[in-house]
């Protein structure tokens, strides 16, 4: 937390002293991720309403999702709890993190950014086969 807030700082600092760039939308998501929770360990019978109802004594929740698989539909065992403040975010960790929901022993924590999957060194996308199908001349 502290660190976005230091980050914040200095974005805005600069923004005031260099160019008429807006950085709202910079700010903006570093404010979303510093109230995005991650929240694992979840039972298999916790849906995205129950997980709202048990984050929401702690502030008011915007959102709360529970990851599923994509084929059976199926819970895959963890979701994300997004508040409108970041007090709001810091009091559920707090508060949640390692006790008991729907029979379960859940795990709470500051949700990062998921990084963007690796591409492959082989090609770089279409193509494929032997050569790519130039033409050979003929």
């Amino acid at each position: 937390m502290a660190f976005c807030n230091k980050l914040s700082g200095i974005l805005r600092q600069g923004v005031s002293q260099s160019s008429n760039v807006p950085m709202t939308s910079m700010l903006g998501s570093l404010r979303y991720m510093s109230t995005k929770l991650f929240v694992g360990g979840l039972s298999w019978g916790t849906d995205d309403q129950s997980l709202k109802q048990a984050f929401s004594n702690y502030g008011e929740v915007t959102e709360a999702t529970v990851i599923a698989d994509r084929e059976t539909g199926r819970s895959r065992g963890f979701g994300f709890v997004s508040f409108d403040s970041e007090d709001s975010a810091n009091t559920a960790i707090t508060e949640m993190d390692g006790k008991e929901l729907n029979g379960r022993n859940i795990r709470v924590n500051l949700a990062n950014e998921r990084p963007s999957a690796p591409r492959s060194s082989f090609g770089g996308g279409g193509g494929g086969g032997y050569g790519g199908g130039g033409s050979g001349g003929y």
